[in-house]
């Protein structure tokens, strides 16, 4: 769950502010929330692979993933 967690981070790393990155380091929980299943469901086998690969692998499952965790995304600038 702790790699889970940290695995959510990623949502942050595109905010273009370092101050406001810094604050939502790891999102709020309801970013991380919306988006929990869509890790899980799309992204299990490279969820030790670092934010990076996760990030990716949102990006390339997009169609597919859900309207809440898109819009997180959308809101950090991906």
């Amino acid at each position: 769950m702790r790699k889970f967690l940290l695995a959510l981070s990623l949502l942050s790393i595109a905010v273009s502010s370092d101050a406001f990155a810094q604050q939502q380091r790891s999102g709020t929980a309801e970013e991380q929330k919306a988006c929990a299943r869509d890790v899980q469901r799309f992204c299990r086998p490279v969820i030790d692979q670092g934010d990076f690969t996760i990030l990716a692998c949102l990006q390339q499952n997009r169609p597919k993933i859900t309207q809440a965790c898109d819009q997180v995304l959308k809101n950090h600038g991906q």
